[in-house]
């Protein structure tokens, strides 16, 4: 196989393990299943992952490297605008169930969180730095530390994750993205 055919192989693999992950959890991501929604073979999933715990954490660190691009472009709102934009064509369940997977891990897998600890730190640098640069132009209030921007964005985020993982309805949600970005942003003078 070509370089180009291993890679799309790869991503086919992640995209079938991420749908498996989401569906039925870590544990319940047996190798049977992970056949089945990738349509692959064993051998072949894991001659481009060396376990299940690689591959897990290979469709978790896609998600986060896809997270920080977007983050660092066009700062931590548009990723809740992007998840909410999902949520309405039914793409969040495979995504946010790997988003539930790794908090769930985080609290119970002392290596996986130490492993993880660089991919949260990105996204953590990738929204301070999204912050400092709108600062620097003039769009973010200056009133408050760009750490307290930052956690507070990280939490309305975390909010979010929550929100849809309930089930509840993502179609009314534009307006509260809006007050959180308002939040942020610069106030205009009173004139």
């Amino acid at each position: 196989m070509s370089q180009d055919q291993l890679a799309a192989r790869r991503q086919e693999i992640l995209a079938g393990a991420r749908s498996c992950f989401a569906a039925y959890g870590y544990e319940g991501a047996t190798v049977r299943r992970l056949e089945q929604a990738t349509g692959l073979s064993r051998g072949a999933i894991f001659h481009h992952f060396r376990d299940k715990d690689s591959l897990f954490l290979a469709v978790a660190e896609d998600d986060a490297a896809a997270m920080v691009t977007t983050v660092a472009e066009h700062g931590l709102v548009q990723v809740m605008r992007d998840l909410v934009a999902r949520a309405h064509v039914e793409e969040v369940p495979g995504w946010l169930g790997t988003q539930l997977e790794v908090s769930r891990r985080l609290r119970t897998d002392a290596a996986f969180a130490k492993r993880w600890a660089a991919r949260s730190a990105a996204i953590s640098t990738a929204t301070l730095g999204r912050l400092r640069r709108q600062r620097e132009a003039g769009a973010l209030r200056t009133d408050l530390p760009l750490e307290s921007l930052a956690r507070f964005l990280e939490l309305a985020y975390d909010g979010l994750v929550l929100h849809l993982a309930m089930g509840r309805p993502a179609d009314d949600l534009g307006p509260v993205l809006d007050l959180v970005e308002g939040a942020v942003r610069r106030r205009p003078p009173d004139g």
